[in-house]
């Protein structure tokens, strides 16, 4: 798995915690709904500012986003 598959499982995970569709979590975020999705589905790793719209967006602090991400989660990745 890639840091942005679980950047994106953990952003859809929190959008379905919330009840949140694509396209509402993405006009909260001001961002496109496709991006969204494609955030979602780690094709793309989000920028800084891309984070903080999606935290926003999720009403939750950006650290949230980032849950589970422990040493050992990192040390497995391929970065």
């Amino acid at each position: 798995m890639t840091d942005a598959q679980l950047f994106g499982e953990r952003v859809r995970r929190l959008r379905e915690q919330r009840k949140l569709s694509q396209e509402k979590l993405a006009q909260a975020s001001n961002l496109t709904t496709s991006f969204v999705s494609t955030v979602e589905h780690g094709r793309k790793t989000p920028s800084l500012t891309t984070v903080l719209k999606l935290a926003r967006g999720l009403k939750v602090d950006a650290a949230e986003l980032f849950s589970g991400l422990t040493y050992d989660v990192l040390r497995k990745l391929k970065l």
